[in-house]
């Protein structure tokens, strides 16, 4: 058998000739906003990739295939589409399989990127380890994939609904380099600072791409968490975010929402709470995020 893949022509082209490539995520387009939000954001995420000198390659699962890349018609198809699967490491090769239609995470993304032969990926916040964890254990696995996938993952750090501190020793017990771009603190989605100081810090791609290429050299498992702040222009600080966090956690506790509804959730109900300013901010450190990933992918061509 061979490997699924389906390259869409700009991507094929840019594997011809070389060019850096950048993996971007679906669950973007199928599970943050509704159609056409979706897809004009996720749209204007893939320019910024390009104004920024590098492919972008967002990454979705349809008719039983991993496609490297849309086309615009396939991408206003996965943003019209209902019932989408979110699909992680447990439940990608069951999609592809029954030829299923799934909108990557952040820990499938990086894996179908690796297939690919994608170093650098670029996405929101990742996921880490939820409030509550020591009794839920609920902790997500992008954790787990950074530990053994060999990609550079550029975030504004993990979503700060979560247990940042807790989400931090995991990642040092497995291993995987902290990388704060530009400051000292580890970034908390919305907000540029969490309080937390980060274990690494680099001020420039090309340090970072080192670091990407030296793994790789010494046999070291697994990938990079690169901590990339939020513009301070579109910040929301801490001091605003942290008691609306608070409240629609305490919401979501009293009606019993668990497991994999719990993000959605807190971010829809946030969103509400902020009267949208959340998702302006989303989008700000998505774009972000976008151009570093970007550079990042140059220096490792």
């Amino acid at each position: 058998m061979t490997l699924p893949l389906t390259y869409a022509p700009e991507v094929a082209k840019a594997r011809t000739q070389g060019a850096a490539l950048v993996a971007l995520e679906s669950t973007i387009i199928t599970h943050g906003m509704p159609f056409p939000q979706n897809v004009e954001t996720a749209r204007a995420v893939e320019a910024e990739v390009r104004a920024h000198g590098a492919v972008p390659a967002t990454i979705a699962i349809m008719g039983g295939r991993i496609h490297i890349g849309l086309t615009d018609a396939e991408m206003d198809a996965l943003g019209k589409s209902r019932d989408v699967a979110k699909l992680s490491r447990a439940d990608l090769a069951a999609c592809l399989a029954t030829g299923g239609i799934g909108a990557t995470t952040v820990a499938a993304t990086m894996i179908c990127a690796h297939l690919a032969g994608i170093k650098v990926f670029a996405t929101g916040g990742i996921g880490g380890v939820h409030r509550g964890a020591e009794d839920s254990f609920d902790i997500s696995a992008d954790l787990i994939e950074l530990a053994q996938t060999p990609v550079t993952v550029v975030a504004a750090g993990a979503k700060a609904i979560l247990d940042l501190p807790k989400t931090l020793e995991v990642l040092e017990t497995q291993g995987i380099p902290v990388i704060a771009f530009g400051q000292d603190e580890f970034p908390a989605f919305w907000s540029r600072g969490s309080g937390l100081r980060a274990p690494l810090r680099m001020d420039r791609a090309e340090d970072i791409a080192a670091a990407h290429r030296m793994r790789g050299l010494l046999g070291l498992p697994g990938g990079q968490l690169v901590a990339n702040p939020i513009p301070a222009t579109d910040e929301i600080p801490r001091a605003v975010i942290d008691p609306v966090i608070e409240a629609a956690l305490g919401e979501a506790s009293a009606q019993g929402i668990a497991a994999k509804a719990v993000t959605p959730y807190l971010l829809g109900r946030i969103f509400e709470l902020t009267e949208g300013r959340s998702l302006a901010a989303n989008i700000a450190l998505v774009l972000n995020n976008a151009r570093l990933a970007a550079a990042i992918a140059r220096h490792l061509v």
